[in-house]
């Protein structure tokens, strides 16, 4: 009987666990060139602290900061925590449960209760100790199942905390980006001020000398309010961006600024590894193949429910009517032996409930292989958007070099008397345009990069992570 009873109690009526199926994995990314496919993705750019790879210390520490105050990421973890608290509630099922129980009681019964003596008072005390206890075999796993499903929704929420996490590090590093490229582009408005400040005046000078028109200086000025009200725009734009990272590093807005900077970041090159990896690499893919696995075990669970749940049950304890004397050994009583349950009519509800597991089964697969899709197409289109915005950024540095030159040349011309000012006016809307979009391509390039690291993953692994790898785990 011992040995039937261990074999039982290591069944368990899941399913054998599969991940779900996905397309075969190519052998390279798609879209990129070379540079995107070459390196590892153990490369130290793309673990830890990856936003390193800008090299900013100010970024470095809004990143340090967001880590430690951002509300939206304490939420995140206190959903881990909830998570963890969960599975060791179902944890304890495994252990015998221990209860102790004392009761004093002072009672009177009815004088017309059924059955009572002539010779029973009608007050009495009746006093109570004792200890109970109680053990559930688990003979067909729903323990051990509810256990496993709780134990990868633990998992599920750290990898949702993860991937919070890279969220909203991606965030900040991309509001950095964009907040950065408007200080450029301010310096570039405010070099544009400064050339169409002295064209006003040079046009002024001409036009007190006759050689100029009044057209020419009204066009001069027009130039230079408008540039003006461009750095206006940019600058409110600018307040915008600090703001949303005010937020984000858990601070108000109105206490919180950055110091203007005009030093440029660059792009990095950022490892992608193969496309295979990315399965490792991503939070939300990770979280996703773990509630499949918590569904897998369900299903174990409901089909626990149409077997008998047998447990062991004992109690142990001393009773008296209140005579001072409740630790004789004639008050003491005891009880030992097992308890079968089983559910003989519920209308249908125990399979319904095993439907409900096999849908949510289903349900959890569909999402996983969605998240999969989503991750390819995500890194795909950041290593499209890279490839095109580099080219793109090369034609726009020729075009503003062009537009410079034409600038340069109207601007002589017009010195000496050749064109009027009109010429000017369009080459230095020309050349401003330019060099504005070179700035904004080169902007999003960065938050490009950033998007691309948020894509593969960032600093994140299953394996560093610690978490379970997806495996295939046989039913008995």
């Amino acid at each position: 009987m011992a040995i039937m009873l261990a074999t039982l109690g290591g069944c368990s009526l899941a399913p054998a666990y599969r991940t779900p199926a996905l397309p075969p994995m190519p052998a390279n990314f798609k879209e990129g060139d070379t540079a995107w496919k070459v390196a590892a993705p153990a490369d130290e750019a793309s673990h830890g602290n990856w936003w390193a790879v800008y090299r900013d210390d100010t970024l470095s520490r809004l990143e340090t900061r967001l880590d430690a105050d951002n509300p939206g990421l304490a939420a995140a973890l206190a959903r881990y925590d909830a998570a963890r608290a969960f599975e060791s509630q179902f944890s304890a099922g495994l252990f015998p449960h221990l209860d102790a129980e004392a009761n004093p009681l002072r009672a009177r019964q009815s004088n017309n209760r059924p059955l009572r003596g002539s010779n029973q008072p009608d007050e009495y005390d009746s006093d109570t100790v004792g200890v109970g206890a109680s053990y559930d075999l688990d003979l067909w796993g729903r323990i051990r199942n509810e256990i496993g499903a709780g134990h990868a929704l633990a998992q599920a929420a750290q990898a949702d905390l993860a991937s919070a996490k890279l969220s909203l590090e991606a965030q900040l590093a991309g509001d950095y980006v964009r907040l950065r490229g408007y200080d450029i582009q301010v310096r570039i408005l405010q070099d544009a001020l400064n050339a169409y400040q002295h064209a006003l005046v040079l046009t002024q000078n001409r036009h007190s000398g006759g050689v100029a028109s009044g057209l020419d200086v009204s066009r001069a000025q027009a130039q230079l309010d408008d540039a003006q009200a461009q750095v206006t725009d940019v600058l409110a734009q600018r307040a915008l961006s600090e703001h949303a990272i005010a937020a984000l590093v858990g601070e108000p807005a109105s206490s919180f600024s950055i110091a203007p900077e005009q030093d440029q970041l660059e792009v990095p090159l950022t490892p992608v590894g193969v496309p295979s990896t990315l399965l490792e690499r991503r939070p939300d893919i990770a979280a996703a193949e773990r509630r499949v696995f918590a569904a897998n075990a369900g299903i174990g669970v409901a089909r626990a429910a149409f077997f008998p749940d047998i447990s062991l049950q004992g109690s142990y304890g001393f009773q008296d009517t209140g005579m001072n004397n409740l630790l004789a050994i004639g008050n003491r009583f005891w009880a030992l032996g097992p308890l079968a349950t089983l559910n003989l009519f519920d209308a249908g509800l125990r399979r319904a409930e095993l439907r409900e597991a096999h849908a949510r089964f289903a349900q959890t697969s569909a999402d996983y292989r969605q998240t999969v899709l989503t991750a390819f197409r995500e890194v795909e289109d950041d290593l499209a958007l890279l490839q095109q915005l580099g080219m793109e950024a090369r034609q726009e540095d020729q075009a503003f070099a062009a537009a410079q030159q034409t600038l340069n040349i109207a601007t002589n011309r017009y010195r000496e008397g050749i064109v009027n000012y009109l010429d000017v006016v369009v080459a230095q809307t020309a050349a401003l345009s330019a060099q504005r979009n070179a700035e904004t391509i080169r902007t999003r390039r960065l938050q490009a990069s950033v998007d691309l690291i948020r894509a593969i993953g960032g600093g994140w692994a299953r394996d560093t992570a610690g978490m379970d790898a997806p495996a295939t785990a046989k039913a008995e």
